[in-house]
């Protein structure tokens, strides 16, 4: 499995981008990307263009991946999930409600 990275290309020459990280980016697959857009980049090749804000929530899913390797709480990470109890998906809920204990 790969994850996938947000990049902000600075430079776009043809196919080829360079990121704000310096890396190299394949725009094969997204040759309509340019300086300063956001790219979702997988393995050194770009798969598609990103929102701004979407590559920033993608970031800070990251940031808190690695927060929590590092043993960090991350109860601002996920303030909309803090003091609450979980809740089931509506048919995951139906099954528990029926009684259903296995799939």
């Amino acid at each position: 499995m790969c994850i996938g990275i947000p990049l902000r290309l600075t430079v776009v020459d043809g196919i080829v981008g360079r990121a704000e990280d310096g890396s190299a980016v394949d725009l094969s697959l997204v040759p309509e990307a340019g300086p300063g857009d956001w790219v979702l980049g997988f393995l050194g090749a770009a798969r598609r263009l990103l929102e701004p804000e979407e590559a920033s929530q993608i970031l800070d899913a990251l940031a808190a991946m690695a927060a929590a390797l590092d043993g960090e709480a991350l109860d601002s990470a996920f303030a909309d999930l803090t003091g609450r109890e979980p809740t089931l998906p509506p048919h995951l809920e139906a099954a528990r409600a029926a009684g259903l204990t296995e799939a």
